[in-house]
């Protein structure tokens, strides 16, 4: 038995158990909960993906920084994000690793609702086949039909996900710093097109939902909505943070100027703000009779003639 015919039989006997709680939309049922599993599972992976794009984001405007002051001068700008990965202890595939170690298991999974195994694809959900195409649906009943109707319960849901995926990209290209002319983005032709269509690609699920069978348009809705989720929560604090202040960067020419300090926070009790109040008239009494005193000394002074 092949890999996914025993990963087929597995889920087939889970559907058995879920029955009495799912009646025929047993298997549909379970093929959620099993991708529901099987991300909670990579969760550590993601979680670290987050951390390294987080690291990436927060040297952007660094970066930015650097493609500014050393335009025209590629050598000088390489040796300068070097030192500043360098003393960051920041790489720029941070994150990328871990999503890296990901797709096989999306790849697995795919595959296994696409080809099914062990019986996997005989089962129905309301009616439709999870073995069935989109075209199938409409065959059938038409696009109100009980079979269609699932499909545009899927449909509608995975453009509700989309959406929000959609404005969450654009606000966070927004918030960008853009890039210096000249820099290395503005080096690779069609990055500036690539990022606005970028956005976009989240609506590609609803024609790769429309084309897969039924087992795989539910696994497709399930890690599309988790993905949704899991990022609104990682970078949740990022939206309450905001984009950090680039900090300037030494040159030859342009010196960091020495920063301002802070100002000190206003006393919050009662008891500390009366104390503040008869240190600053003590200091005021103080220096009013020097002020005072010195005309009075100057007019003593002889003169000479």
């Amino acid at each position: 038995m092949s890999m996914f015919g025993f990963l087929g039989a597995a889920l087939t006997h889970a559907a058995d158990a879920l029955t009495p709680l799912f009646g025929t939309a047993a298997m549909a049922a379970t093929i959620v909960l099993c991708t529901l599993g099987v991300r909670a599972a990579l969760h550590p992976l993601a979680r670290a993906a987050a951390r390294g794009e987080k690291a990436r984001s927060a040297l952007a405007p660094r970066m930015a920084e650097l493609q500014r002051t050393h335009k025209g001068n590629p050598e000088r700008l390489q040796k300068a994000m070097s030192e500043l990965y360098a003393d960051t202890g920041s790489s720029p595939l941070a994150g990328c690793l871990p999503m890296l170690l990901q797709l096989p298991v999306f790849f697995v999974m795919y595959h296994l609702f696409s080809r099914g195994g062990g019986g996997l694809l005989d089962h129905t959900l309301l009616g439709a086949p999870l073995g069935g195409h989109w075209t199938q649906a409409l065959a059938d009943g038409g696009v109100l039909g009980p079979q269609g109707l699932v499909y545009l319960a899927l449909f509608a849901l995975i453009t509700a996900v989309a959406t929000w995926n959609f404005r969450r990209a654009r606000a966070t290209l927004a918030k960008a710093p853009a890039p210096a002319a000249g820099g290395t983005n503005a080096a690779l032709p069609g990055m500036a097109s690539m990022s606005k269509l970028m956005p976009l690609l989240s609506f590609g699920t609803l024609i790769t939902i429309a084309v897969v069978p039924l087992a795989a348009g539910l696994y497709m809705v399930t890690t599309t909505t988790w993905t949704a989720c899991e990022r609104a929560l990682l970078h949740r604090d990022r939206k309450a943070a905001g984009t950090p202040a680039a900090e300037p960067v030494a040159t030859p020419d342009a010196p960091v100027p020495a920063r301002r300090p802070a100002p000190r926070s206003a006393p919050k009790t009662r008891a500390a703000r009366q104390r503040a109040a008869r240190s600053r008239a003590n200091s005021r009494t103080a220096a009013r009779p020097a002020a005072d005193t010195a005309p009075a000394e100057a007019a003593t002074v002889p003169t000479t003639g």
